[in-house]
């Protein structure tokens, strides 16, 4: 299924854990030291360095630039090193995530309550990934240097729905499918 962002809740509300999607549009990077800036500014009541209502956060930290390329290797990073902060984000209006690995409770809870969505997308297809990226800009945090808060202009960027907003959970589902008793 191929979506745009930003993303409306009534997208949202079509999609279900194990959907793969091709994103087309803006989403924005940020890592554990980002968010941890973006929520203490939620905290102290001060205007985020971006509207963060109906966008997407991708949890990546990508390489300098290739020659040629707008931007270098683009893997996604381990999403529970985000999950301290993802509720808050999510009832400030973030839609999405896209990393790699499960979340906890409270994220999934989170995703429920204030209608959002994870997406995976698959750990060791940096190179593939950077392809769907058109354009990179940092707007916020140069100071983190990899980690800096990064506008991107991305077509077809593949993912699949890892938890939805009807409690789905990929990851687990599969464990459950897949486990062999012993």
């Amino acid at each position: 299924m191929k979506i745009k962002t930003p993303l409306t809740e009534d997208v949202i509300e079509k999609l279900h854990a194990g959907d793969k999607v091709l994103i087309s549009g803006i989403i924005y990077t940020a890592r554990d030291a980002a968010h941890l800036r973006l929520v203490n500014l939620i905290k102290e009541n001060k205007p985020l360095p971006f509207d963060i209502r109906n966008q997407i956060i991708y949890y990546v930290g990508p390489t300098p630039p290739i020659p040629g390329h707008v931007i270098g290797f683009a893997g996604p990073t381990t999403s529970y090193r985000m999950d301290p902060y993802a509720p808050t984000l999510l009832k400030y209006g973030l839609k999405g995530m896209i990393g790699k690995g499960d979340r906890n409770y409270d994220v999934k809870e989170a995703i429920k309550k204030y209608k959002g969505i994870y997406f995976g997308a698959v750990g060791g297809a940096a190179a593939l990934i950077a392809k769907s990226i058109k354009k990179a800009e940092i707007i916020a945090y140069d100071d983190l240097g990899a980690e800096a808060i990064r506008k991107l202009e991305v077509v077809d960027f593949p993912a699949i729905v890892v938890n939805d907003i009807y409690g789905n959970d990929l990851m687990v589902d599969n464990i459950k499918k897949y486990k062999v008793e012993v």
